[in-house]
């Protein structure tokens, strides 16, 4: 009877060491998937920071306005007199009659147009859907009416002769890519349309555009890499925000706290990526070459790159233009930021020419890579 006892207690004792273990490797396998969840949750993410955001190859300065006067005032270097020199800019009127065709379906209705409007403002038509990025019809990117960098070239067009908008793309939070007049604008112009503009901005900046007037439901806001899609009644595009290096402020005090991106717009087939505006490193472009459809047109910021040793973590050169056309596999590009405002010290037409140079230098197909007259309207030929 012991020995049944004794042996009973011992299989009890075990069976209980048993549940007891079994009970562990439950525990730890629930621990290893709560920390698998947790690292999927923060891959991805890691350009967030619990004030905001920064970049992932460049390290952040705190560099301020009052920085860039001190270096524009106290510095070296020489600062081109832009207004002189407007005339290395070449320009024309936009052929409203043309643009107005195209949006109503009257003519060219199977070719991509794009028209530069000078600075990164591009106005895409393709298949009935019609978008702009970074607008600006204000005369000075600045807060002040009265004071800040002042556009040299005239505007190429009324904007109350835009078509109907129904697309908007915002890059970053710079006054020479969100303008708060113009986004007044476009909300209101939006009120009137049968089909309200769509507004795709990055992380931090729908509350900006909602004090702006434009209805909260209009605002799309996206991480890199996010999706979305915008449509009218006739055709939709698949909107994609992705990386790039750059900043955002419009104050002293909030540095970093919005997102900067570059955009994948898809219409129909016809695949644009909009840079923005941004600094170079070799990481984050080729990843969006191999992550992303073949790229047919690529518009990439060219100016705004002098003095270097202050512009360069920030704004590409000429070169390095060239550089993220390969990296994103780009099959053209169109060269923007430059000959509008005056920004940075090279001289208006310089970009252009340091474009041409570098192509020449490493014989490229000067083709593939363009810049186009401000109001100028262009097919896109693939």
């Amino acid at each position: 009877m012991r020995n049944m006892t004794k042996s009973h207690t011992s299989a009890k004792y075990q069976l209980t060491w048993s549940h007891r273990l079994i009970g562990l490797i439950f525990i730890v396998f629930l621990a290893s998937c709560a920390g698998t969840d947790s690292f999927q949750q923060r891959k991805g993410k890691e350009h967030h920071t619990p004030d905001g955001f920064k970049n992932l190859y460049v390290v952040d300065t705190d560099k301020s306005f009052f920085d860039f006067l001190e270096m524009r005032l106290l510095g070296d270097e020489v600062w081109a007199d832009h207004p002189a020199l407007a005339d290395q800019v070449p320009q024309q009127q936009v052929d409203i009659a043309r643009i107005q065709a195209k949006s109503d379906l009257q003519a060219e209705t199977d070719v991509p147009l794009i028209t530069w409007l000078g600075h990164s403002m591009f106005l895409i038509q393709h298949k009935g859907l019609t978008l702009l990025t970074d607008p600006i019809f204000s005369n000075r990117a600045s807060p002040l009416s009265f004071a800040g960098p002042k556009r040299y070239i005239p505007h190429a067009m009324d904007y109350a002769d835009l078509p109907n908008i129904d697309i908007v793309i915002i890059s970053h939070n710079h006054y020479d890519h969100l303008d708060n007049s113009t986004l007044s604008t476009l909300a209101e112009r939006s009120l009137q349309q049968v089909s309200p503009t769509r507004f795709f901005v990055p992380l931090g900046l729908k509350a900006h555009l909602e004090q702006e007037g434009v209805i909260a439901n209009n605002i799309t806001e996206l991480d890199w890499w996010d999706k979305s899609i915008a449509q009218n009644a006739f055709a939709s595009a698949d909107i994609q925000a992705l990386p790039s290096q750059h900043w955002s402020a419009r104050g002293l005090s909030d540095r970093l706290q919005t997102l900067w991106a570059s955009w994948s717009i898809n219409i129909d087939g016809f695949h644009i990526w909009f840079a923005g505006d941004t600094g170079y490193n070799s990481v984050q472009f080729k990843e969006i070459g191999e992550r992303t459809d073949p790229i047919d047109l690529a518009l990439i910021p060219i100016g705004a790159y002098l003095p270097r040793w202050f512009m360069q973590k920030y704004h590409v050169n000429p070169d390095e233009a060239l550089k993220i056309q390969a990296d994103v596999k780009a099959s053209k590009a169109i060269g923007m930021h430059w000959g509008t405002f005056p920004l940075t010290a090279e001289e208006p037409g310089d970009p252009v020419k340091a474009l041409k140079h570098a192509q020449e230098t490493q014989s490229l197909d000067e083709s593939k890579f363009t810049t186009m007259a401000i109001g100028e309207t262009m097919r896109f030929e693939p």
